[in-house]
């Protein structure tokens, strides 16, 4: 006879998963949205690591500028090819922390918030292979592209897809601190509060569940 014993996971990934029992609110003022961005040592979610993670809160359509997290994550694999691209150095001078203690902390941070990001398959990708090296499920939350949401505006058929770049431009956001964690997670954050606006306008009153459909995709890789 084999006997399957449920696997015990550790606290704070309880503690994450227990943020879930409580339904969420269709409501975009009752939203805690957390726009988050990752800065990778490259471009394969399965090869590569990540090197920080920035987050910021929105909520009742304004970004809490107190509600962010920013961390620097200690690098096994380093690639000198990409410091050109973001800049940060195998010993910067950063205070750096293990990939487990920055996923605890970011767990901790997003709670059952939507996440938001720009081209969010990569992002999300990026910390579930972190989750899968640490023995974890996937991320829980709902997961909103900044990209897609563009397209929902139709502002621009042509464009089906857009650069954070291409976003910064067209909404007049400054593009300060550029290619970092937590300066594109602000970028982003303008940038879905602009789109929101626009979106409000298209559909009234604006629903969670709008801004989800068509968005089953993200976080599959």
């Amino acid at each position: 006879m084999f006997w399957f014993r449920k696997k015990e996971y550790p606290t704070f990934w309880k503690s994450y998963c227990d943020c879930f029992k409580e339904k969420q609110n269709d409501a975009i003022e009752n939203v805690r949205f957390v726009i988050f961005d990752t800065e990778t040592t490259g471009l394969n979610p399965k090869k590569d690591r990540i090197l920080s993670i920035g987050t910021i809160a929105v909520s009742d359509h304004k970004i809490k500028v107190a509600d962010n997290l920013e961390c620097y994550l200690t690098q096994d694999i380093f690639s000198a090819e990409s410091v050109q691209f973001h800049g940060l150095l195998k010993e910067g001078n950063f205070n750096k922390i293990s990939e487990e203690e920055a996923i605890i902390a970011f767990l901790a941070h997003i709670k059952n918030a939507v996440l938001v990001a720009h081209h969010a398959a990569f992002d999300v990708a990026m910390i579930n292979q972190a989750l899968k090296r640490l023995h974890l499920p996937k991320l829980k939350n709902k997961v909103l592209d900044t990209g897609h949401l563009f397209i929902k505006t139709k502002l621009d058929p042509s464009k089906k897809h857009v650069s954070l770049d291409f976003l910064s431009t067209q909404f007049n956001i400054p593009q300060h601190d550029r290619h970092t964690a937590s300066g594109d997670a602000f970028i982003t954050a303008f940038a879905f509060l602009k789109l929101l606006a626009i979106l409000k306008k298209k559909n009234t009153p604006l629903s969670l569940k709008y801004l989800l459909k068509s968005n089953e995709r993200i976080g599959l890789l």
